[in-house]
């Protein structure tokens, strides 16, 4: 339970943390990406008002518009634009090329606009090649001269931003895992205090268990005694002490099972030693000492093993498989009415012995159904065709006794058609 509670807040923490540093290298991304193109932009905004500040503009005649002499205008711009790395191009104001700084234009159509643009054009290589653009419309004394576009290389962005990616993955994956290994020491600290507790809980009812047990025993002891003389008691003291000794029964019961629970919770219990022994000769005394109380019920009480000459035989701890199977069909005969049927079927299956225990009771409803292992969990009593001062513990014992030989338990049930009860247990228990 604790080291299920400790993973689940370790994992929260991961996971929180892991939202928080995605939401940053996202915006971190978005942030410097941005940053790099608005910088490319205002580069190709200052050539152009640059170019177009030391454009020489000659009149052709009186009746002709001035035109753009590109042999001086560009002249010194050839060699600053290559070491700038932007490519400079001027179009006639039909669209025609006219001037470039590329020895191979690109085949990207002429598009006016006054604001920078990421575009594509083919390459040599598999994927096509971006640059960022922007073409001014050059106008003079109310004429069009022609178009100036700028080009600026794309990797200048693409480049830092790849590496920015890739430094943020890596960067975000090793705070990740630190986060994950700070989170699984911080929850462990959490847990410490409640497991201290948990476990002075554990003690405090092993120990509360274990000494009620003398006084419970005494007290029985000592009724029993006084009711082995009855022509000294008057009726009602008669009466009285066989409640009492009812009631002190059916204490050191739940006494027993609370110290159980408690010890295997806490790891007190002494390892009892692993034998081996006949799961059809138990089964035979269970259901032989069970079978008086079927029969003033008025239920049937039948025992089913599989046709075979060999023995059933697992390797377990014999006292707990017997309280264990004794839990079951008690509790079967519990919710059985007269004329019931209880019916106890082994048969071998998947390296293992499979037991069990179905009735024709009243069944549990879907809604109890996930809740008849918790401890002190019993049934509304509208439903419970008899009550022999249960605790609520039996179904908890039984679980416990199961994991512990490292088998499995579940319930099957319908309302109005009977329960039945499967545990699965290994052949061999691990070292």
């Amino acid at each position: 339970m604790f080291s299920a509670t400790r993973r689940r807040l370790a994992l929260w923490y991961t996971l929180l943390t892991a939202i928080l540093l995605f939401a940053f290298a996202v915006s971190a991304y978005v942030y410097v990406r941005g940053t790099l193109i608005d910088r490319v932009d205002d580069t190709l905004n200052h050539v152009v008002e640059v170019i177009e500040r030391s454009l020489v503009i000659e009149p052709t005649g009186p009746d002709r518009a001035p035109q753009v002499n590109l042999e001086i205008s560009f002249r010194s711009r050839e060699a600053s634009a290559e070491a700038d790395r932007i490519d400079l191009e001027w179009f006639s104001p039909s669209g025609d090329r006219l001037w470039s700084t590329l020895d191979a234009p690109l085949s990207v159509p002429l598009a006016p606009s006054r604001r920078a643009e990421t575009v594509s054009y083919p390459s040599p290589y598999d994927e096509p090649a971006l640059v960022r653009q922007l073409t001014e419309p050059v106008i003079f004394d109310r004429q069009l001269l022609g178009y100036l576009r700028v080009s600026h290389p794309w990797f200048e962005v693409s480049a830092p931003t790849q590496q920015l990616l890739i430094d943020l993955s890596f960067g975000s994956a090793l705070m990740l895992v630190a986060v994950a290994a700070t989170g699984w020491f911080l929850s462990g600290l959490a847990m410490r205090p409640v497991y201290e507790s948990y476990g002075q809980l554990k003690q405090f009812t092993a120990d509360a268990s274990h000494e009620l047990r003398n006084p419970i025993a005494t007290i029985q002891a000592n009724v029993q005694a006084a009711l082995t003389e009855p022509q000294s008691l008057a009726p009602e003291q008669q009466q009285v002490l066989q409640v009492v000794e009812r009631l002190t029964r059916r204490l050191g019961s739940l006494v027993d099972d609370l110290l159980f629970l408690a010890r295997q919770d806490s790891g007190l219990q002494q390892p009892a030693p692993v034998q081996n022994l006949d799961l059809d000769a138990l089964l035979l005394e269970v259901v032989e000492e069970q079978s008086l109380t079927a029969q003033d019920q008025g239920v049937s009480l039948d025992l089913q093993l599989p046709d075979t000459d060999q023995p059933l035989q697992l390797t377990g701890i014999r006292e707990q498989l017997a309280r264990l199977f004794t839990n079951l069909i008690a509790n079967a005969l519990q919710y059985t009415l007269a004329p019931g049927q209880v019916t106890v079927q082994v048969q071998p299956q998947n390296q293992g012995l499979q037991v069990e225990v179905r009735d024709s009771g009243i069944g549990i409803s879907p809604e109890t159904l996930p809740h008849v292992f918790e401890r002190f969990y019993r049934a509304d009593p509208a439903r419970r065709p008899r009550d022999r001062g249960g605790s609520g513990l039996g179904l908890a014992i039984a679980k416990a006794i199961v994991e512990q030989h490292h088998g499995k338990i579940q319930l099957r049930s319908q309302l109005g058609q009977g329960t039945t009860a499967i545990v699965w247990l290994p052949l061999q228990q691990p070292d």
